[in-house]
């Protein structure tokens, strides 16, 4: 199901909690919202949907991919970025990292880690900013 966007601040700002095999329809749900957005956006937290879990959903080329309770355990190569996301009006400058490794569960709730480098890991750090409720 498509969902509206989310954009109050103070709800964006509140870090969001573990995700588990019951929060397997949000996936679904945020993998649609982000396909029905895919002129201007590239990825999607949960929270952007209005539900506070730890669910990310990112394009990689051709396909939308979830992570469910991503954490970054390692991170190189820092610099300065400018970003704009869905929820928020115009861009912001940010600290982000060339290469991270992502620890997560699959869409089947199986764990994986992964790495990630250039503009992949500069949307994965944005998606778990929020899942912090880090607002850039």
């Amino acid at each position: 199901m498509i969902r509206p966007i989310m954009r109050d601040m103070m709800f964006l700002s509140q870090p969001s909690d573990p995700a588990s095999k019951e929060d397997a329809p949000l996936v679904t749900d945020l993998v649609d919202t982000l396909n029905a957005h895919l002129d201007g956006c590239v990825g999607m937290a949960a929270n952007m949907i209005g539900v506070r879990k730890r669910v990310i959903v990112v394009r990689m080329g051709p396909m939308s991919v979830p992570m469910i309770n991503p954490r970054i355990v390692a991170k190189a190569g820092e610099y300065q970025a400018e970003e704009g996301c869905l929820s928020l009006v115009g861009v912001r400058k940010c600290v982000r990292y060339r290469e991270i490794e992502v620890a997560y569960q699959d869409a089947a709730f199986l764990p994986r880690r992964q790495k990630y480098t250039g503009w992949i890991a500069q949307i994965i750090q944005h998606e778990i900013d929020h899942c912090d409720g880090v607002i850039i």
